[in-house]
């Protein structure tokens, strides 16, 4: 029988991503002087101001407030209309040193045997379903806001829209889990009052409204995000001819207070925007603003790598994997993975008939060939580079692994550019090994 799924994503306008930039734009400049710094850093933003708290060790001097407005230009904060403004908002800073207790945990004097900064159990997922290993809801999710923050950073068409903006994909799936028909799409989109300066020149002043955003939506946004992916993009071409879907813009009807004047913003409030979409699991940790000796992210990040390469080199199609730690402790108190049923290995020397391989000999033979402890994963996805702020929007997994030059800023205030490799989890540099692991090259 058929069901549906839903996911979500926010744009980089939302206050909880404001304040994801913010987080990881401070931790890149603290890493880009000093890549074994420790750092903490939680930010709350609200109509016209921003607090920056957190724990952090470092080597070097990063100019906070520099930083904070040079991140909340970039997404697009630059009028005063917007109540939440790069340049006229007030910054409060209340940054001060690391705990010497965790600290204590996390230090060694052999590198390799570094303690895992705190306890808990972190995720990675992977699936099939599309082209870079994610589900395909939150894929489309993704893509729908990510799309829209285009269009209005190129001024050129949709002039009306603002910062702020959420996406909400259902898809129905049949009893294969394979992807049939879009069900439902909901955006919602800040916008301003009247049209943008592209059509007022022509003398015209045209209310802007859930009717005119809905036919630009039809018509700009998702024709190009059919584009984008060749192996679904027939997908969205069929939800605009199905008459039982639904395309929901704008719901409530205005949407022209957002952003952090209209909803306070908080690090690490969208852990599933940032992961899975609801798929898989999460072990409940945030990414942002924690530096690589927190296992909430470098782990998490770990964990998908692994479970990218399991279903890519055909062990199965969806994979689950959990690795659990207890603070100041090197290796994992645990790992598991969950295949769901789908894998494809054999288990050796049981002939023709053999037993398609279980999850925990999987689980065995991943533990064999990764080594997670937190020195070791910091090492392998070189997650000392500051390569953080772009993960802070549009989801952390799924994305694109490259190497881009980044601008930083030094302790005077200047700004210095260097290359850094983003998104390192996502590559299948050990595809061959794997491959040859589970019988499959």
């Amino acid at each position: 029988m058929n069901y549906l799924f839903t996911s979500e994503s926010v744009s980089e306008g939302h206050p909880d991503k404001v304040s994801d930039q913010i987080s990881d734009a401070i931790l890149d400049n603290m890493l880009a002087q000093d890549p074994q710094a420790h750092v903490a850093c939680e930010t709350l933003c609200t109509t016209g101001q921003v607090v920056i708290a957190g724990e952090v060790s470092c080597k070097g001097w990063v100019d906070i407030q520099k930083v904070a407005r040079k991140t909340i230009a970039e997404i697009g904060y630059t009028k005063a209309a917007y109540k939440f403004e790069a340049e006229s908002c007030g910054i409060l800073t209340a940054l001060h040193a690391q705990s010497q207790d965790i600290n204590m945990g996390v230090s060694r004097e052999v590198a390799e045997e570094q303690g895992a900064g705190d306890q808990g159990m972190m995720f990675g997922y992977a699936t099939d379903e599309t082209d870079n290993f994610m589900p395909l809801t939150l894929d489309l999710a993704h893509t729908l806001v990510y799309t829209l923050a285009r269009i209005r950073k190129e001024g050129k068409e949709m002039t009306y829209l603002r910062p702020d903006s959420k996406s909400q994909v259902t898809i129905e799936y049949d009893s294969e889990h394979r992807p049939v028909r879009i069900d439902t799409i909901v955006l919602s989109t800040q916008h301003d009052e009247c049209t943008g300066e592209g059509l007022k020149a022509k003398g015209e002043s045209i209310k802007v409204t859930p009717e005119l955003i809905k036919e630009d939506v039809i018509k700009i946004l998702l024709p190009r995000v059919a584009k984008r992916d060749s192996r679904y993009g027939h997908l969205l071409h069929a939800f605009l001819e199905d008459k039982n879907a639904k395309l929901l813009v704008n719901p409530t009807g205005n949407f022209v207070i957002g952003g952090p004047h209209g909803d306070t913003g908080l690090t690490g409030r969208k852990i599933i925007v940032d992961t899975y979409g609801g798929r898989g699991a999460h072990g409940g940790g945030a990414f942002s603003g924690k530096d690589p000796s927190k296992v909430d992210r470098s782990a998490a990040y770990a964990a998908r790598w692994i479970a990218k390469h399991l279903v890519a080199a055909g062990v199965a199609h969806e994979v689950l994997v959990q690795v659990s730690y207890a603070i100041g402790i090197a290796e994992p108190v645990s790992l598991y993975v969950n295949t769901y049923g789908t894998a494809m290995v054999k288990a050796k020397g049981e002939g023709l008939e053999a037993k398609v391989m279980s999850d925990a000999e999987i689980a065995k033979k991943v533990g064999e060939l990764f080594d997670l402890r937190p020195a070791a994963i910091i090492k392998a996805l070189k997650l000392t580079q500051p390569m953080y702020e772009e993960t802070a929007k549009y989801g952390h997994m799924g994305r694109t692994n490259e190497v881009v030059t980044k601008t930083f800023i030094d302790a005077d205030g200047n700004a210095y550019s260097r290359e850094v490799e983003l998104f390192t989890w996502e590559k299948l540099d050990r595809l061959d090994e794997v491959k040859k692991a589970f019988g499959r090259g």
